[in-house]
Parts: C-alpha cells; structure tokens; sequence
C-alpha cells in the first residue's frame, strides 16, 4: 500500500479532522483515508451522463459553435 503525507495544514482543519474521526470512533489517519475514499470514489462511481447533466446551464449555444475557418490554405 503506498503512503501519503500531508505537510503544512492548518491547526484548526487538523483538529476538526480529529474531532470528526473520534466521533466516528475512528483514528484521524483512518478518517483522513476515508475522507479521501468518500472524495475521490464519488467520482468514479458517477457515469459520464449524470456527470454532464450536474453541469450548470451557462452560456449560450453560439459560445460552444466551432469556427469554420480553417486557416490559410498550404501548398503541397
């Protein structure tokens, strides 16, 4: 299994992290790992199509429209 270090948090997340895993009747290291599980999973868990659907709706249609110039056209 590989390791992980965390340098240079704040005193106040450190403790808030230890207060969360001793209500949980966890160690901070076991809360931190599952904090990162609850994190990162969350996202490969999702499929690709409720993904863009939790997109905001911003923006209009001629802001994605592709442009039809090619550019400059090249001797071959």
């Amino acid at each position: 299994m590989a390791q992980l270090i965390v340098r240079n948090l704040e005193d106040e997340l450190v403790r808030r992290l230890k207060i969360r895993a001793a209500e949980r009747g966890h160690s901070a290291e076991e809360e931190h790992r599952e904090i990162l599980r609850e994190a990162l999973g969350r996202m490969a868990r999702a499929p690709f199509k409720d993904m863009l659907l939790a997109m905001p709706d911003v923006g209009e249609d001629a802001d994605f429209a592709r442009d039809d110039d090619l550019g400059r056209e090249i001797d071959w």
